[in-house]
């Protein structure tokens, strides 16, 4: 299914985006003028595409689930089971990071408020929440994809119309 294909690519590309920031130990190492740097220009950079691509992938997953319904229960299952775990990734980052990452932004680098460590410790913990939805509501897509792939040729394959002619010697 191609709308599923182009959801799963916006996923596991937002998906890869958020495991990267977590694989990156130094990131939280920095300084805090650096750090703090660090985040803003990101936030800028994130706060443009990220809704788009986040909004963009609910249409096609709500689509995707749509359209998964008659083809059976695991992959409609499946694929609602990544409709919702990205609309908690969403509704996750608005609430909670989001202000964070706003507040952030309102810094002056240099002249950093007293508590910065523990909201930035408390946005790595809200990041690290969403990244295991985000991969999460990826796995169950690509595994969807899978089965149903696995379904259509299990059907192709039973289907005499589509086997190949047999000659007789």
């Amino acid at each position: 299914m191609i709308i599923r294909t182009a959801a799963a690519l916006l996923l596991g590309l937002f998906a890869g985006g958020v495991v990267f920031t977590s694989l990156a130990p130094s990131l939280r190492s920095l300084p805090g003028p650096a750090y703090v740097r660090y985040w803003q220009a990101l936030n800028i950079d994130y706060g443009r595409v990220t809704p788009v691509l986040l909004l963009t992938c609910v249409a096609l997953l709500l689509t995707t689930c749509v359209m998964s319904y008659q083809r059976g229960w695991l992959v409609f299952g499946l694929s609602a089971a990544s409709l919702l775990l990205l609309a908690a990734t969403v509704v996750l980052t608005v609430t909670q990071l989001e202000p964070l990452n706003q507040l952030a932004t309102s810094w002056n680098a240099d002249q950093l408020p007293a508590d910065w460590a523990d909201i930035r410790q408390r946005w790595w913990t809200l990041h690290m929440v969403r990244t295991a939805m985000a991969v999460l509501a990826f796995a169950a897509l690509l595994i969807a994809q899978a089965v149903d792939r696995q379904g259509s040729e299990t059907l192709h394959s039973a289907d005499p119309a589509r086997q190949p002619a047999r000659v007789s010697q």
